[in-house]
């Protein structure tokens, strides 16, 4: 088992209610559940997302923690949120990292993997929801 390691698993939901397509306006939630699959405790401290729709017009979002928050996981520990974001098309994706630092100092990044947004579908699809990341 790796020392640092966070394993991300995400799930994406359509919501039509909060949607106005004749607008260009698909809202979307998705739950992340983060896991310390590592041997030492770490915290997580920022994220960094970039968020896609198909037409190809990224945005990126930085901040520290998520939701507010900036959880310590000890090893075998989880942490989950839910939030969400607004594309101008049906579909899209999202990708990107959290910054971390263990209980040692060590800092890492976990990857947060490919996820697809996809309004024609209902509850849109996870690309790669358990991956061991380092």
């Amino acid at each position: 088992m790796p020392k640092y390691q966070f394993t991300v698993e995400a799930h994406p939901q359509y919501l039509a209610e909060q949607s106005a397509p004749e607008q260009s306006i698909y809202s979307f939630a998705y739950t992340i559940t983060v896991h310390n699959t590592g041997e030492v405790p770490a915290q997580l401290i920022s994220r960094y997302w970039t968020i896609s729709d198909s037409r190809g017009h990224t945005e990126e979002v930085k901040g520290l923690g998520v939701v507010g928050q900036q959880p310590l996981l000890k090893p075998g520990e989880s942490f989950q949120y839910t939030s969400g974001c607004r594309l101008r098309t049906a579909s899209g994706a999202m990708r990107g990292f959290y910054f971390c630092v263990a209980e040692d100092g060590e800092r890492f990044e976990a990857e947060i993997p490919a996820f697809i947004l996809d309004a024609d579908h209902g509850h849109g699809s996870a690309a790669k929801t358990a991956r061991v990341l380092h």
